[in-house]
């Protein structure tokens, strides 16, 4: 049960200020207290005195209809609600450029802060560099600093602050869908200081965004670094659609292993055989003394966060700060941790071409400390001259993405044929290249963490100014 606490109790202004609410969800989810104590420093101002641009700076978006395209030429990276906090935006679905332009502002600026607003609201996403030429969806509220005014990454890091998030949520609306609208944020207090400190909290969320951009283009260096040095340099910009289609094919010598005719498309055996045409070795045999299978399945039992361990699904593996429930490690089985550059193959899931059934992960760095769920294949390479990183600059790929599902067994939920898994070949580039391919994907991820640590520092610079400030 949760209980006001007694330093900010509950005060009969509060509920004339609600309206006479009798329902504890306003006072007992921290919003008023928040609103309160910022009311009660001395220098705050609204919202709306510190943003600009399109309808002064605080807007999400019209409902519109969507036509998703493939060709790069003629569409935009599209960001959902969910799709802006992936640390890695290579799959994002993409919108036609014709009906992009006709809502020009909802493409997001570099510096904007973006919040989920309809279903589950209050995540948040900073703009970084590499995110222009981006466009959002109406279910994703645009908040844009007025430079003059404020910093950014300053206004950011209150908004994800344990002041922000609860007035965010507690302006929520509707019963089985939640939304937010501008309205509901243009009088949210925002605690100013003085410059050196709001200026100091905003280069680290900008040096953050700087890294994460430096993140994303580290991973698409080691990608494409890879298929030049195997000598695959045409699979660095794949593009399955452009494919012809697998209709009418005809298979000679099926193997008893398999009748399904989506192991045999031919996009898939062209690929394959791309692979197969340049030195190398199996899946299988990489794995060999490491490991190549899905999790134990498990009964969750839960625990507190000073005494269990973070489950991370499917879906939330691919977020910047993945959540999860937290469960007791002791009662499940050894394998929900995983080993230094552990790569995970989502494993489980259906064909459309926005879930995240056969994208890959790589865990290192401060993503050992979580746990993961049995809906992963574990890769562990099993030979010290073929890490990991190496082999995670073509997990990533929209080659084995494809090639991923084209082994797919089962009914409406799918997972990989074991046999087929296995014989999936790996191209082998000469040692110093794996070498060199590897370092590059480690230096991607150590940005990555470093990117956190920064934004983790910029909120508690903020949150000790506020509770100085009170005292």
């Amino acid at each position: 049960m949760k209980v006001t606490s007694l330093d900010n109790p509950v005060k009969v202004d509060w509920f004339f200020e609600q309206g006479c609410r009798l329902d504890p969800a306003p006072y007992l989810s921290g919003a008023l207290e928040a609103r309160k104590r910022l009311e009660a420093l001395p220098n705050t101002v609204r919202l709306d005195c510190v943003t600009a641009g399109h309808s002064g700076g605080i807007f999400n978006g019209p409902k519109f209809s969507r036509i998703y395209l493939n060709d790069p030429g003629h569409s935009v990276p599209f960001l959902g609600s969910t799709d802006m906090l992936e640390a890695d935006f290579s799959y994002l679905p993409r919108l036609s450029r014709d009906i992009a332009t006709a809502l020009p502002y909802l493409e997001v600026e570099p510096g904007m802060s973006l919040i989920s607003c309809s279903g589950t609201i209050g995540r948040m996403a900073y703009v970084r560099p590499d995110m222009a030429g981006f466009w959002s969806s109406q279910h994703v509220m645009k908040v844009q600093a007025d430079p003059d005014k404020i910093p950014s990454g300053y206004l950011y890091t209150f908004l994800r602050s344990g002041f922000g998030i609860p007035m965010i949520v507690s302006s929520a609306y509707g019963a089985i869908i939640q939304h937010i609208e501008p309205h509901h944020l243009v009088d949210l207090p925002v605690p100013r200081f003085d410059a050196d400190l709001e200026q100091r909290i905003h280069d680290l969320v900008a040096e953050a965004a700087d890294l994460r951009a430096a993140f994303q283009a580290g991973l698409h260096a080691a990608t494409e670094d890879f298929f030049r040095s195997v000598g695959l340099p045409d699979l660095i910009d794949y593009r399955w659609h452009a494919q012809e289609p697998d209709l009418g094919f005809v298979v000679n010598g099926v193997s008893p292993a398999t009748l399904r005719a989506i192991n045999y498309r031919p996009r898939a055996q062209r690929l394959l055989d791309q692979l197969q045409s340049v030195p190398g070795t199996t899946l299988g045999e990489v794995c060999e003394g490491g490991m190549l299978r899905t999790g134990a399945r498990f009964k969750r039992v839960d625990a507190g966060r000073e005494h269990g361990v973070r489950l991370v699904g499917q879906r939330q593996a691919f977020w910047t700060r993945p959540e999860g429930r937290w469960i007791s490690a002791a009662a499940a089985p050894a394998d929900i941790l995983q080993d230094d550059e552990t790569i995970l193959v989502a494993a489980h899931g259906t064909f459309g071409e926005n879930e995240v059934y056969s994208r890959s992960v790589l865990v290192t760095g401060s993503a050992l400390a979580n746990a993961y769920s049995q809906d992963f294949v574990r890769v562990v390479s099993g030979i010290a001259e073929v890490p990991g990183a190496y082999l995670f600059a073509l997990f990533r790929t929209n080659v084995l993405f494809r090639i991923f599902r084209s082994i797919s067994v089962g009914g409406k939920q799918q997972e990989y044929h074991t046999q087929l898994l296995r014989a999936l070949p790996v191209p082998l580039a000469p040692a110093s290249d794996r070498a060199r391919i590897a370092e590059t994907v480690r230096q991607a991820y150590r940005d990555r963490d470093r990117a956190d640590v920064l934004e983790d520092e910029a909120l508690a610079l903020l949150t000790q100014a506020i509770e100085e400030a009170e005292a």
